[in-house]
């Protein structure tokens, strides 16, 4: 059979192959993506409540690693991915004393976070001052996430990246 151009049509087993092509590509682009440029979890923590709760899906840019205050890094601690807030980066110097956190001198007065940065009986002594490529990251839930003040400051190359999205789960 031919068309009105003159041409033949083609056959319904290559329209399928076709089709499987384009899917097959889109595939290999998507897999491409979300192994070396951008990353996807689901947190199972509520280190960051309220702003991330657990069962939220995560998307991170892995390429972007230079963090400013207030970013949300993607860190490893105990096997488990988490996101953490950039709370200070180079050259700051953090302390936690009973008036609460201090940066560089200054008290900080944080908006959004509603418990307070106390101290762990086993985390790091303060205070302590940033070197360079490091940043000091802290849940929003302070009473009880697990962060910079366990484990210290984290070199900027070791985190997973930058959250962009946070894919809210429940309790919508």
């Amino acid at each position: 059979m031919s068309d009105k151009t003159g041409g033949s049509r083609p056959s319904l087993l290559q329209d399928i192959l076709f089709l499987l092509l384009k899917t097959g590509i889109i595939c290999l682009i998507l897999i491409v993506l979300f192994t070396f440029i951008y990353g996807i979890f689901r947190c199972e923590e509520n280190g960051m409540f309220p702003s991330v709760k657990d069962g939220d899906l995560i998307v991170y840019y892995r390429l972007d690693k230079e963090y400013k205050v207030s970013d949300v890094a993607i860190v490893e601690y105990k096997g488990e991915l988490s996101p953490r807030r950039v709370a200070a980066t180079q050259g700051d110097t953090v302390d936690i004393t009973e008036e609460g956190l201090t940066i560089n001198g200054a008290l900080q007065q944080e908006s959004e976070i509603y418990e307070e940065a106390l101290l762990y009986e086993d985390g790091i002594d303060f205070p302590v001052t940033l070197q360079e490529g490091e940043v000091f990251l802290l849940g929003d839930a302070r009473e009880h996430a697990e962060d910079s003040r366990l484990y210290g400051p984290v070199r900027a190359e070791e985190t997973y990246g930058k959250a962009m999205l946070v894919i809210r789960r429940r309790g919508i």
